[in-house]
């Protein structure tokens, strides 16, 4: 078996060393090496990579979520947009405040669509139900001096 190694050893070390990738006549191709084609080597497009690192970090539903507020006019419409914007969304319960009760109302009408509109754009499951409520009410708790009361009520008779 010694007899054989060495022999190996012997007849390679007769024959004339290459550098890899001199390639002159070897008729053999480095692994990677694609020629005209795409290779793993070329630039990547930076939209491809940052879609690559997001999928590796688990970072789909996150990005999905930030979509739903920073993109919320394409989401469901600059009409719609114009007169309502998202507030919170927590556990899959988006909450949007409308600009006034009649939008709110015409809103929650609205609710199966925009939500379909949702999925479509940030995909399924992300949101699953929404809280539509009116403008927040006015404070009545202004001011430095504030005596505690029962708040406004009828001061006309």
């Amino acid at each position: 078996m010694l007899d054989a190694a060495l022999a190996r050893r012997q007849a390679a070390a007769r024959m004339p060393r290459r550098r890899p990738g001199s390639g002159e006549g070897s008729g053999k191709r480095l692994r990677g090496y694609s020629g005209p084609g795409p290779d793993p080597r070329d630039p990547q497009l930076f939209g491809d990579m940052l879609q690559r690192l997001m999928k590796a970090r688990g970072w789909e539903r996150p990005k999905a979520e930030a979509t739903v507020f920073g993109a919320w006019e394409k989401v469901v419409g600059p009409d719609i947009a114009e007169h309502c914007r998202p507030v919170k969304l927590d556990a899959g319960v988006l909450t949007v405040e409308a600009e006034s009760t009649a939008w709110a109302t015409q809103l929650r009408l609205l609710a199966a669509k925009l939500l379909r509109n949702i999925a479509g754009e940030v995909g399924h499951n992300v949101v699953t139900k929404l809280n539509i409520h009116g403008p927040a009410a006015p404070s009545w708790n202004k001011g430095p001096r504030r005596v505690q009361g029962r708040g406004p009520r009828d001061t006309y008779g």
